[in-house]
């Protein structure tokens, strides 16, 4: 059975990335969603080594105890953004490439993703082919952005848009809009995120300052309506 290859030395990286088996990193909480996709991968990349994860902790721990060719990235996990997991990613691998595949359309998260250093974007409705096609690019050094990723990120540069005021937020500010969006209180996103209330309070008051609201439901309402809600 193949095991993954142990960072234990920067040459013994550079040994392992010339190496000819494709050995991918997994990341996604839906088990079922992870057993097809590594069978997808296994089925296409003979002898490939794909390990699979549930969550962002477990990723960043595999990402420093083995080497990888590539890393397929979702950005709804158990324990925060998929966002915060590829900033991390780029910080301690930063030749890594990531895919992100997520179920969020690509104008909601793409161009956030390409700003934090991801190599490929997208939805989990795509062909299998096109998986495959992406991972291979990204395993020779390539990048993968279909042309609706790239006509949403072009659409996200001009974040003075009336009708996009939430380009205007940061990440953080953003994730905090869609999990009000989805009904949660201040407290259970500071929960979730393992923030101080305090500190979401001060997300929520920019948020609404940037959005030009006064209320939780008018934020409710733009996420809503704009398919932002968590």
């Amino acid at each position: 059975m193949n095991t993954p290859v142990r960072a234990e030395s920067p040459a013994r990286e550079a040994d392992a990335t010339r190496s000819s088996a494709l050995r991918v990193l997994l990341v996604d909480d839906h088990p079922v969603v992870r057993r097809g996709l590594r069978q997808l991968l296994t089925d296409a990349f003979a002898g490939a080594v794909v390990h699979e994860v549930g969550s962002g902790r477990e990723a960043i721990t595999t990402l420093l105890s083995h080497v990888w060719n590539v890393m397929v990235l979702d950005l709804s996990l158990p324990d925060g953004s998929g966002l915060d997991v590829l900033k991390r990613a780029r910080e301690l691998r930063p030749r890594l490439p990531v895919l992100i595949l997520s179920m969020h359309a690509a104008d909601h998260f793409a161009r956030r993703a390409i700003a934090a250093g991801a190599s490929g974007y997208m939805t989990k409705d795509a062909a299998d082919t096109d998986l495959v096609t992406a991972v291979s690019k990204l395993a020779r050094g390539g990048k993968y952005f279909g042309a609706d990723v790239l006509e949403r990120v072009a659409l996200g540069l001009h974040p003075d848009r009336d009708d996009r005021p939430h380009e205007l937020l940061s990440d953080r500010e953003y994730q905090v809009l869609r999990m009000i969006g989805g009904g949660k209180t201040v407290s259970e996103i500071a929960t979730e995120l393992t923030l101080s209330v305090k500190t979401v309070s001060t997300y929520r008051a920019r948020v609404l300052e940037k959005m030009r609201m006064r209320t939780n439901a008018e934020l409710t309402h733009y996420a809503v309506r704009h398919g932002l809600a968590e």
